[in-house]
């Protein structure tokens, strides 16, 4: 064999060498593969499987011509989506911004879900609009959870947004004798709401030391000006103005352009918020099943 020849066949060689080292490689992979699925008994390991996907969480917002009110609700789902990763999260409103719930709803999937609303009542948005809408999806397996109040979280989300806006969390005694607050809401004409409202406002007076006098901006009584003028009668002059809205809005800065001294900010993208809406879903999730009351028809939220 000549020289040249010897240099031609030893790639031969070495290619043989390398194709044989690769079967073997590929062969141990394989069998490392199927003995880890079976056990020190020569039993059958089963397969990992993947979790199942959880029912899907529809927040429920009311919607606003604001800006800022869609900026915050989408900042609040992320914070939801932060406390539970792997949780399918939508959004869908009831008026005034896309996506409607209507279409948010007729997007799913087939399956279970659970409705949030992103509402701090009860009243005709809850009683009637949510349930209409949901009625439009009978593809899903769907439940309406409660309204986000009354609820301790809620109360943690006001006490923080008071002290944001200066109110002294370790007042003297003093302070406290001339001290209130007025929680001002929305309103409506469901007798439910106020009844909400009133818990609400007596859990924060628990909390603070102080009366707090439930007020509205529309559809029911006391306005903010009227509730101000009571406390100050009671000799609590200075009096702070918490914004019981989810979001910013023209009922929102209305109720702060009437206080005397501080107003909040409304509750936002609290992380007590994003936790009181799980809370709210795990909850319905876990509650049996119950038929939906017949509500009284009402006219206006």
């Amino acid at each position: 064999m000549t020289a040249s020849n010897h240099q031609r066949d030893e790639p031969t060689g070495t290619a043989h060498l390398d194709s044989t080292a690769q079967l073997m490689t590929r062969i141990t992979s394989q069998l490392g593969t199927q003995l880890s699925h079976v056990r020190l008994d020569g039993s059958r390991r089963t397969p990992p499987q993947t979790p199942p996907t959880p029912p899907a969480l529809v927040v429920v917002a009311h919607g606003s011509r604001d800006p800022r009110a869609l900026a915050t609700v989408h900042a609040l789902l992320d914070k939801v989506r932060e406390e539970r990763p792997g949780l399918p999260v939508h959004l869908g409103h009831i008026e005034l911004n896309e996506p409607l719930l209507t279409d948010t709803l007729a997007g799913l999937a087939p399956g279970r879900a659970v409705l949030a609303p992103l509402l701090l009542s009860r009243g005709y948005h809850v009683k009637q609009d949510i349930p209409a809408a949901l009625a439009t999806a009978p593809h899903l397996t769907a439940r309406v959870a409660p309204p986000l109040g009354p609820h301790p979280l809620l109360v943690e989300t006001l006490y923080a947004r008071l002290v944001e806006a200066g109110w002294d969390p370790r007042p003297d005694a003093r302070t406290r004798r001339t001290s209130g607050v007025v929680l001002a809401a929305a309103g409506s004409r469901d007798p439910d709401s106020a009844v909400d409202t009133a818990r609400t406002a007596a859990l924060l007076a628990d909390r603070l030391g102080v009366p707090v006098v439930p007020a509205y901006a529309s559809a029911a009584a006391p306005a903010v000006p009227a509730a101000l003028r009571a406390l100050a009668a009671r000799g609590r002059h200075r009096a702070a103005v918490a914004a019981y809205f989810t979001a910013p809005g023209r009922f929102a800065t209305q109720c702060a352009q009437a206080a005397p001294w501080i107003a909040t900010a409304p509750l936002g993208a609290h992380t007590a918020m994003a936790r009181l809406l799980l809370h709210r879903y795990d909850t319905t999730l876990a509650s049996p099943a119950r038929p939906a009351p017949v509500q009284r028809q009402l006219t206006s939220a």
